[in-house]
C-alpha cells in the first residue's frame, strides 16, 4: 500500500550485483585455463601404458626427444653432452628434482637410455618416464 505523500520513483535496474557476478565468473575462467596448459615438454606421440601413474610434483625437468632424436630440455634444443651440467643448473639450490623424459614412441630405445645415462649422472635427479593412458589416447585421437 502506498501513502498519498510519497512520491513516484521510476523503476530502476541495479547493475552493481550483475557486474560483480560477470568478473566472478570471468575470474574463475582466467583461473582454470592457466592451468590447462601444463606439459613442459615439446609435443610428441607419446607410447601408451596401461599402469601409467600421476605423479604431483612441484617443478619438474622435461627431457623431451622426438622421432628423429632430437633432444630439448624444457623445451629448449640442447646436446647430449651438455645435458647434465644443463639439468643442475636448472636444479640450482633444490636437493632433488624428478626429470621426466618425454621420449616420443618411434624415438630410438637407444637415445632414450642415452638420455637417461646423462640424467643419472646428477646427484639428486629422479627418472620419470612420460606415457599417455588409454583414456587419454582415446581422446586425443583423430577419426
Amino acid at each position: 500500500m502506498r501513502l498519498p505523500d510519497e512520491p513516484d520513483i521510476p523503476a530502476q535496474i541495479n547493475i552493481v550485483p550483475m557486474i560483480d557476478v560477470i568478473f566472478a565468473i570471468l575470474t574463475f575462467f582466467i583461473m582454470s585455463t592457466l592451468f590447462l596448459t601444463r606439459s613442459e615438454g615439446l609435443p610428441v606421440n607419446l607410447p601408451k601404458a596401461a599402469t601409467a601413474k600421476s605423479q604431483a610434483t612441484a617443478a619438474p625437468i622435461t627431457v623431451t626427444i622426438d622421432q628423429g632424436g632430437k633432444i630439448s630440455l624444457n623445451r629448449e634444443p640442447i646436446n647430449l653432452n651438455a645435458l647434465p651440467e644443463k639439468v643442475r643448473e636448472l636444479m640450482s639450490n633444490t636437493s632433488e628434482v624428478v626429470v621426466i623424459i618425454n621420449a616420443d614412441e618411434n624415438a630410438t630405445h637407444g637415445q632414450v637410455v642415452a638420455v637417461m645415462d646423462r640424467v643419472r649422472q646428477v646427484e639428486g635427479a629422479k627418472l620419470a618416464i612420460a606415457t599417455m593412458s588409454d583414456a587419454s589416447r582415446k581422446a586425443t585421437q583423430k577419426p
